[in-house]
């Protein structure tokens, strides 16, 4: 048991550093008059592999992320930074208290194109074995994909997914969980730019020293 806490420190640790080397936290071009949201990308260090937390939006007629595949989160409230935003809304959504997790660092934002919003990322180290969900009414399912799965490449592909009234051709993952649509659009982008951010840290392991594939931002919801 020490032995594997050693190493999800030294893990998360690791990715810390890695997005501390980043350009974080800067406004994003054009962000003035978009919705400020923040979300949380959850992490959890299995014996072999990091593995990232995913909700599935409960099925609403007003939420245009109806069904779709997400990170908890959401506005930020008035006076409210990004990481206190996301916080709060992953407690609200999912029961996961991140006050008992480890802070890691943030990505760059992201600008929706469909919709005007800003989105904020924080991401949290977590034991995934002393988490215990509760979803609320906003969330459908709960689940957790391998970081493995998310850059293999033959889960990668163009898909054709409905947003409002339009039908769009956008880069996406198929995850290897049942029943559930593919991953696109912000919380795509926001993955991809993890996945790049590890790209070429052999300290990972060997897998991550090349993603077998190319990272594609320009798609976006």
């Amino acid at each position: 048991m020490r032995a594997l806490s050693t190493e999800r420190g030294s893990m998360f640790n690791r990715i810390s550093e890695l997005l501390a080397m980043r350009v974080n936290g800067d406004v994003a071009p054009d962000s003035v008059g978009r919705t400020h949201a923040s979300v949380a990308m959850i992490l959890h260090q299995a014996a072999n592999d990091i593995e990232i937390l995913f909700i599935q939006r409960a099925a609403h007629l007003l939420d245009p992320w109806s069904g779709h595949i997400a990170f908890p989160g959401g506005k930020l409230e008035e006076g409210e930074l990004e990481c206190q935003a996301a916080r709060r809304e992953t407690l609200e959504e999912t029961g996961i208290d991140l006050e008992q997790g480890r802070y890691l660092g943030r990505l760059s934002d992201i600008i929706g194109a469909n919709l005007p919003v800003r989105v904020s990322c924080c991401l949290f180290g977590v034991d995934r074995t002393r988490c215990r969900p509760v979803l609320n009414g906003e969330v459908g399912d709960l689940f957790w994909v391998t970081l493995s799965d998310l850059q293999e490449p033959k889960n990668h592909l163009l898909s054709r997914v409905a947003f409002d009234d339009k039908r769009l051709d956008v880069p996406a993952i198929k995850l290897p969980v049942d029943d559930k649509p593919v991953l696109w659009g912000i919380t795509y982008r926001l993955v991809m730019q993890f996945l790049s951010t590890l790209e070429g840290n052999c300290a990972f392991g060997e897998k991550f020293c090349k993603l077998p594939f190319t990272v594609e931002l320009d798609e976006e919801d």
